[in-house]
């Protein structure tokens, strides 16, 4: 039975689910991203958790968890204490121990455990996100337990998963590595909230990470899977300029999961442009010898600023909203004309833009 669980989560879990940190004692961080998102209340989620050197006894050892929550507010807690963080290397599953009587190392608990006795943490994997930090400074918490069903992770359905990055991710040569864990699910639980607790069924559900031991100079990002009359769709896209061993690259992708169809615009099948504005309109093309799709996202929200590893530590780096409007259309291409196969719009989607400098619009075309 236990080989027939192997077989099934490597036919279907991602690649670089795992975690990655090899024992050494070379600058390293690993970061991890799980959003809800619920339509009824106009509002979304986003739980980010981090680990940076943990070998420990370094300037930058120690963990945190963020959440960026109802109307872009903002919590976070720091977990210095590395031995107090685990990670499974085959599949997604870690955790952070803050405050608990266990004495034991850490490790995976029921929920109903990790309800009892861990005060302040967090565990997750790819059916699961828990968790409860608080700001002893004014009382702030929040508190969160919900399951997830997947449905899309990063390919086509029935398909082995793929690397967002390529099989070329597998090398050691781009830094950090980036992959989108789960691009549609659906949750079900509650989060607490300072007092107000949303539950919720079936919401949309989305998972990604980062990892490595260079940190990218600047970068954007879109991302929704809640959108308005399409309730199969989801889009992840983004672009940066990364390290690729002595010299930076500009790149940029676009990824689309639609009526169990994987839509993949990246550089070595496709022709990527962008024009992204310091904060406020992010706009989008992709075409390859098939498709075409176009993004334009919209905001006029001032957006949070989030912390995010960096060389030097966790520290603020880039702005996000969660409440950010897109308009998305697909095209299919043939000899004579195009033919738009989707238009889309949503209300909730996650704009970014981090790092520097941004001094004006970045144009790629």
């Amino acid at each position: 039975m236990l080989h027939l669980l192997q077989n099934f989560l490597s036919f279907t879990q991602t690649p670089h689910s795992g975690y990655h940190w090899d024992g050494g004692e070379r600058r390293f961080f690993e970061g991890w991203y799980y959003r809800v998102t619920l339509p009824r209340e106009n509002q979304t989620f986003a739980f980010m958790y981090s680990i940076e050197d943990p070998v420990g006894r370094k300037p930058h050892s120690g963990g945190a968890a963020q959440i960026l929550g109802p109307n872009d507010e903002y919590l976070w807690r720091t977990f210095p204490d590395v031995n107090k963080f685990w990670a499974k290397s085959d599949v997604l599953a870690l955790g952070h121990w803050g405050k608990t009587n266990i004495e034991s190392q850490p490790l995976y608990l029921l929920p109903v455990e990790f309800e009892s006795y861990i005060k302040e943490g967090y565990q997750a994997t790819a059916t699961l996100n828990q968790g409860t930090i608080h700001n002893p400074s004014n009382g702030d918490y929040c508190q969160w337990q919900y399951e997830i069903q997947p449905v899309y992770y990063w390919g086509n359905r029935g398909s082995i998963q793929q690397s967002t990055a390529g099989w070329i991710s597998f090398l050691q040569i781009f830094e950090p590595g980036w992959q989108i864990l789960m691009a549609h699910g659906l949750a079900s639980g509650w989060i607490d909230w300072n007092g107000k607790r949303y539950e919720f069924t079936n919401a949309p559900a989305y998972s990604e990470k980062n990892w490595g031991g260079a940190f990218p100079q600047k970068w954007f990002w879109l991302n929704c899977n809640s959108f308005d009359s399409e309730a199969d769709l989801a889009l992840t896209a983004g672009g940066g300029r990364r390290g690729v061993l002595w010299w930076m690259e500009s790149v940029a992708m676009i990824g689309l999961h639609y009526q169990g169809k994987f839509y993949e615009f990246v550089p070595w099948n496709s022709e990527v442009s962008w024009n992204i504005e310091p904060w406020g309109k992010w706009e989008m093309h992709a075409r390859n010898s098939q498709y075409e799709v176009t993004l334009i996202g919209t905001t006029d929200l001032p957006g949070t600023p989030l912390r995010a590893p960096t060389e030097n530590g966790l520290i603020f780096a880039c702005r996000d909203t969660m409440q950010g409007k897109l308009t998305l259309e697909l095209r299919e291409l043939n000899a004579v004309e195009s033919k738009t196969i989707l238009k889309a719009t949503s209300d909730l989607c996650g704009l970014e833009t981090g790092g520097g400098p941004w001094d004006s619009s970045w144009l790629n075309d």
